[in-house]
């Protein structure tokens, strides 16, 4: 009897694969295509078992596709520009381009031996110039397509890491990697034009089908439409040229509960009040402290700066408003001025509690409310209330008939206009850092701001650079900024500035149709490969990336790099969970931070842990994302070398639905690794069995095979990968117990394999080759279940007696219920258990269960 030996037989069967080219991908009229991809990863040195999840699942689908007859495209990269690299150059005195690549050998020589089916032909690195000087291409030609802009804006800076942070990059009012607390500074920004597709973006949302609709909601919130009102305050003795100040509310049904208007320390006239006042210019400048993001300004303390400025109600002329700079409002969003509801806003109600402003009631939940409010009071706008101080003769709305009402009433009267905005702002790209893509612009104290020429493309990182001083490398290059005009010739200056990394990745899969192609894309590549077919990756990048690839589709086909019908780049998206383990850390003292211990560090003895040196007790956090800051991490070639990579797939995919988080356990891991054991078993016995041997149940076995392929195809085909699973394991069992021919349990240990082999692909080439199948199991089509086989021809009904199980029979599935009686009355046990008694009763639940009732 052989052994099941993982590491002789997967490094022979991927050796196999790559020989005969299995999984490169090439353009045929000859199958329907199919493209699978998951998110690719950042090359931080290390994968782990999060890594082996996400693209176990895209592995599974692109095998079973294979086997289905599609020609697919499957293929891997590295998203390898980036802020950890320059914090690695100035930890490690080391070069990012250095650390990047080496990083990326270490990890694709992880990734390999789990037997993905990639085609590494197509292996592209957004930090390699072969892959960044077709996105400057594409950014100058977005520049002449007018979707690219530049203007001052207000920013989130990280005053340590010296650079730009996107509102995602900022956590708790800090800095995502630097942890310092965040300032709005003004900077001249680059500017992709995403919030011209608002409307475009939101409507698409509807096509996307086959996107959980969890993502889709984000997606919308995040862009979000509103209706609201436009309209002006009339300031009263306001500085020249402000006498008016424009706001946009979505709520202006509670006009009337106005007690002060906000504007923002950007706004044009907190600009004006602050070059002469200290006061005012002081206050500003705090606000800039502040982060821009929703977390943060919603956190922080409400400011106000009373400008001693008032402004006239619309519609109560002798009611004057006072005028407050406030850190809570927004330049880029609205108008960059608001008017303040207490009695309905909370953080209006904050602000006003704190200056001693008036609390005025709009509407209420009944008509008797006491409207002396003790807090906001905020309820769906769904739901109706009772409006004391309305727009309509209706007292009893909703908020949403209440903001009609008022939108009309305000439009009749000449106050302002109904007007539709959206949440979504322009995508700010620039970022003031070395490792990026460098932005392919020249500043001409002639020509101005021109454009790279194509033909000088691309405009590489110099790599003599150093990281001992904060902020951007290329600021002080001595020679890299020099540059001829492309228009004049004159001495000109490079744009320091590098591309925000989410360009990388918002247009690597059109990358991948053609990916060493001499342009961007090659259409006739594009037209077959393109859309995406099935997209997997965490939820964590439901908002931005995915939105910012949407908008990038639409860019490159108005720029001829994509066709129209790649507008949505995704035809389905598949968000899959996280993979957890549990934390061991220890705490020198009680004001040290602690300190954290890789799982191979630990000796677990019942529910406590211990350090296997030294043996000290550690503390266990139990379920954590695995991350490599609290060294929680599984090395997948441990659990490669212990258990073989069949193991560590079969696990990830077994243990939980796809979309909730797993538990990394190791006991969990052996008990994967045995039950292959046992399959490679049982194919070593049917090997060993006289081919001419006869038996027993032939048609339960292959019966129960059908059934089996028909349920781990529906499985695959809905990633229910942890249900078909769950089959597998039921008809090992049956095949393992069955008494049948040598030439039905071949059949059924060949099915299994075939199965088996978008999960444990090794194991199933082996036991393939073994049985002797022909070729290879990769290639071999998909089983297909036999309908009539499935049906089955009799059933198997217990029989209660009072409740309890005496006995059981067969008979067939459409025998009448009388002769079910029978049978079942006739029965040796029934009569025994009966002892002569007449039954009161007898129930036949057709195919499911006889009941006698004595």
């Amino acid at each position: 009897m052989t052994r099941y030996t993982p590491s002789e037989i997967e490094a022979r069967w991927q050796a196999a694969w790559e020989k005969n080219e299995v999984f490169k991908a090439v353009r045929s009229a000859d199958k329907p295509k199919y493209y699978v991809l998951e998110m690719f990863p950042y090359p931080s040195g290390r994968i782990h078992m999060g890594h082996v999840r996400n693209y176990t699942m895209g592995d599974v689908i692109a095998r079973y596709k294979i086997a289905k007859g599609f020609n697919v495209l499957h293929p891997m990269g590295w998203d390898s520009f980036g802020l950890a690299a320059e914090n690695a150059a100035m930890q490690k005195g080391i070069h990012p381009g250095t650390w990047t690549y080496q990083n990326i050998e270490d990890m694709k020589a992880q990734l390999k031996p789990l037997g993905f089916s990639l085609d590494w032909s197509r292996e592209i690195a957004t930090c390699h110039p072969d892959y960044y000087r077709h996105q400057q291409a594409m950014f100058i030609d977005m520049i002449d397509a007018g979707l690219i802009y530049r203007k001052n804006a207000v920013v989130n800076w990280d005053p340590v890491d010296m650079t730009v942070l996107a509102n995602e990059q900022v956590e708790q009012g800090r800095g995502w990697r630097s942890g310092a607390l965040v300032e709005r500074r003004e900077l001249t920004q680059w500017f992709f034009k995403i919030s011209d597709y608002s409307e475009e973006l939101l409507e698409a949302l509807d096509q996307l089908e086959n996107w959980p609709a969890k993502v889709r909601l984000m997606q919308e919130n995040w862009i979000g439409r509103s209706r609201g009102l436009q309209f002006a305050f009339s300031t009263i003795d306001g500085p020249e040229g402000h006498d008016r100040i424009d706001v946009y509310t979505t709520r202006p049904d509670t006009l009337m509960g106005a007690s002060f208007v906000g504007i923002s320390p950007d706004h044009p006239l907190a600009k004006l009040l602050e070059r002469d006042n200290p006061e005012v210019a002081a206050f500003t400048a705090e606000c800039r402290k502040g982060g821009t993001t929703e977390e943060a300004i919603e956190t922080a303390p409400k400011l106000g700066y009373d400008t001693g400025i008032r402004v006239r109600h619309p519609f109560d002329t002798a009611h004057e408003l006072p005028v407050y700079i406030a850190n809570f409002i927004l330049m880029d969003y609205g108008t960059g001025a608001i008017f303040g509801c207490p009695a309905h806003d909370l953080r209006d109600f904050e602000f006003a509690t704190k200056y001693d402003l008036p609390i005025i009631a709009t509407y209420l939940p009944a008509e008797d409310a006491d409207d002396t409010l003790t807090e906001a009071y905020v309820p769906p706008k769904t739901e109706k209330v009772f409006y004391n101080r309305g727009f309509a003769g209706e007292a009893w709305q909703t908020g949403l008939e209440g903001i009609d009402s008022a939108i009309a009433f305000c439009e009749s009267n000449g106050v302002g206009q109904g007007v539709t905005k959206f949440r979504l702002r322009d995508w700010g790209l620039s970022r003031q850092r070395y490792w990026g893509c460098p932005i392919p612009v020249v500043h001409c104290d002639d020509c101005g701001v021109v454009p790279e020429k194509k033909e000088n493309l691309p405009i590489k990182l110099p790599e003599d650079v150093t990281f001992d001083i904060p902020g951007n490398p290329l600021d002080r290059h001595p020679t890299w900024r020099h540059t001829p005009c492309p228009t004049c010739g004159k001495d000109a200056l490079r744009e320091t500035d590098t591309m925000d990394t989410f360009v990388d990745s918002s247009w690597y899969y059109a990358r991948f149709t053609s990916p060493h192609a001499d342009t961007p894309t090659v259409m006739e590549d594009a037209e077959y490969w393109m859309n995406v077919d099935q997209y997997i990756g965490g939820v964590e990048h439901a908002i931005l990336h995915l939105l910012y690839s949407r908008f990038f589709a639409r860019a490159m086909q108005i720029t001829g790099h994509l066709p129209k019908s790649a507008i949505e780049p995704f035809d389905a998206l598949f968000t899959q969970g996280m993979v957890t383990h549990a934390i061991y850390q220890t705490s020198p003292s009680s004001d040290a931070r602690p300190v954290y211990h890789f799982p191979e560090e630990v000796e677990l003895k019942g529910d406590k842990a211990f350090l296997t040196e030294g043996g000290a007790e550690v503390e266990i956090i139990p379920s954590a994302k695995m991350s490599k800051s609290k060294n929680n991490v599984v090395d997948p070639l441990n659990i490669i070398s212990s258990f073989g990579a069949d193991t560590a797939r079969w696990f990830v995919l077994s243990d939980s639905p796809p979309e909730r988080d797993v538990e990394w356990t190791a006991s969990g891991a052996e008990a994967a690794y045995k039950h292959l054991g046992r399959v490679w078993n049982i194919s070593d016995r049917i090997v060993g069995m006289d081919a001419g041997a006869t038996g027993t149940g032939d048609d339960d076995l292959l019966r129960a095979m059908h059934k089996t392929i028909h349920d781990v195809t529906m499985g695959v085909e809905t990633f229910g990968f942890n249900a078909a699973i769950a089959k597998l394991y039921g008809f090992t069992a049956t095949l393992q117990k069955s008494k049948a021919s040598h030439a039905a349990q071949r059949e059924a240990i060949m099915t299994l394999a075939q199965l088996m082999s978008p999960m444990t692909p090794h194991l199933a080439e082996d036991i393939w080759a073994a049985q002797g199948g022909e070729g290879l199991i990769a290639t071999t089509p998909w089983p297909l279940a036999d309908d009539a086989m499935m049906v089955d021809d009799t059933v198997t009904l217990p029989i209660q007696i009072n409740g309890k199980r005496r006995a059981e029979i067969q008979v067939p599935a459409d025998m009448p219920k009388g002769e079910v009686e029978k049978i079942a009355l006739n029965h040796e046990a029934v009569i025994r258990t009966l002892d002569g008694a007449t039954p009161k009763k007898v129930i036949v639940v057709p195919g499911r269960i006889v009941n006698v009732v004595v």
